[in-house]
């Protein structure tokens, strides 16, 4: 048996990590984009109430 196979005899899923890392981003970049909007939105709304919360205690 052989101790350190060729590059092509190694299964697909035995690839170094960065190119495991790689594959599993490019798979998930759609669900990535939606959580990244929807922080984006909550990010937003946050601020929209905290500025109108402080602008109603300076009013008061």
């Amino acid at each position: 048996m052989q101790q350190n196979p060729e590059p092509a005899d190694m299964p697909k899923n035995a690839a170094n990590p960065a190119v495991r890392a790689i594959r599993w981003a490019v798979r998930r970049r759609r669900t990535a984009a939606r959580l990244m909007l929807h922080g984006a939105c909550y990010g937003t709304g946050t601020a929209a109430v905290s500025i109108v919360a402080v602008w109603l205690r300076h009013l008061l």
